[in-house]
């Protein structure tokens, strides 16, 4: 199924807001009882490290990839690479195995999945920003957008 380039940006925008919110959700959700300053800090450092070293460049990665395709219809998988699509399964496989596993405590995944949530959430509405930008670049660009 092929859609068009712009829209693979909504499509990662969606689902990394989906992932983000959820392992934020997670987190959350493990904070009850565990509120404190320094968690809170902790949590920022967390969400701080995931968005400059990982998330904030791989949003501008992909949207400059996605926005050079030559041709117009894309595959609907394209929004990641390989190596992308590697990475977030190792991540939820992790995650999840942490998790199920119980060998973290809960104030671990409140303060670890806070910050890890934020930074995904953050690149979904991201992801979702870059795809208004180049809908209204697309737009300026063509007098007869109903073509």
């Amino acid at each position: 199924m092929k859609i068009k380039k712009k829209n693979l940006l909504l499509l990662a925008g969606l689902v990394w807001t989906i992932a983000g919110f959820n392992i934020l959700r997670i987190g959350v959700l493990s904070y009850q009882g565990y509120v404190t300053f320094l968690n809170l800090i902790l949590s920022c450092a967390v969400f701080t490290v995931f968005w400059f070293l990982v998330f904030g460049k791989l949003v501008r990665k992909h949207t400059l990839r996605i926005l050079q395709y030559q041709e117009e219809m894309q595959f609907f998988l394209k929004f990641f690479d390989i190596k992308s699509f590697c990475i977030m399964a190792f991540m939820m496989t992790f995650g999840i195995g942490l998790r199920v596993s119980g060998l973290c405590p809960d104030i671990f995944i409140a303060v670890f999945y806070s910050g890890l949530g934020t930074a995904l959430f953050l690149a979904g509405v991201l992801f979702t920003c870059n795809y208004f930008q180049a809908f209204r670049t697309c737009e300026a660009d063509d007098p007869d957008p109903v073509s």
